[in-house]
């Protein structure tokens, strides 16, 4: 038996989450398919975690098993590729130990939510169209309590089957981009609850425009109530942007 981490990227406008559900359209489902076809077995993937309806991943893997050591990734990839559509890209096969898991070994997750302060014809579904007037700075100061937080209870999601809201996250600033008054929030953490991160920009925007001090900010998470926060942003802004595993390099070339 031969396992292999799958490296890929997905636009999540056209699926229901990354999560095989049943009566809807899903990542997982749609490379599931494709891997079967073209390795002549039914094969399931294991993803290192679930994104939402319309959230985006610059970076996701997932991993697999197979009878035999594949030969030919390259042929493999152009093979899935062409069978997942557009708005899927298979990016890298890589050989790791039979007991290697996608979900439980990544060390380290990393979320973008991009902001963009004007109208953009090209970008309205990849981004939060945002108030011009948004204090950053203010903001960033209410971001840096997240370094000092362990439980996420006030931005976790509501009846999940989640055992512990407790996170480390090690890096929070929002950053901008370009001189167009663009902005993208970066967040880095062991590991994220579900809605994690678009209810503590939502409540991060509060901060910014000057509807939440930033002591209410701390008051917020010390409350552990998730009504107390702001409102969940919209997902089409949101990417997971990288995955960190402590036997795979960023620049792992494909095998």
């Amino acid at each position: 038996m031969q396992r292999y981490f799958m490296q890929l990227a997905y636009r999540g406008s056209n699926f229901h989450g990354w999560q095989r559900q049943p009566n809807a359209s899903s990542v997982q489902q749609t490379i599931e398919e494709a891997l079967s076809t073209v390795l002549r077995t039914q094969t399931a993937i294991v993803g290192a975690g679930r994104t939402d309806t319309g959230v985006n991943a610059q970076t996701m893997y997932a991993h697999f098993d197979t009878q035999q050591p594949l030969e030919n990734h390259d042929a493999i990839i152009r093979s899935l590729n062409t069978l997942v559509g557009r708005e899927i890209a298979i990016r890298k096969l890589i050989a790791v130990h039979p007991d290697a898991h996608a979900r439980f070994d990544a060390t380290s997750r990393t979320y973008h939510y991009y902001a963009l302060p004007s109208k953009s014809p090209f970008f309205h579904q990849l981004s939060w169209q945002s108030p011009p007037t948004l204090d950053y700075d203010r903001m960033n100061q209410a971001a840096r309590l997240l370094l000092d937080t362990d439980d996420f209870t006030s931005f976790a999601k509501l009846h999940t089957d989640t055992k512990t809201n407790i996170c480390r996250v090690t890096h929070a600033c929002w950053h901008p981009v370009g001189t167009t008054g663009a902005h993208v929030f970066i967040i880095t953490a062991d590991r994220f609850l579900r809605n994690m991160v678009r209810a503590v920009v939502g409540t991060l925007v509060e901060v910014g425009r000057h509807k939440l001090t930033v002591e209410g900010f701390q008051q917020i998470i010390d409350k552990r109530d998730r009504c107390s926060a702001g409102t969940s942003m919209p997902p089409q802004a949101l990417y997971l942007w990288d995955i960190t595993y402590p036997y795979i390099s960023p620049t792992s070339p494909t095998d």
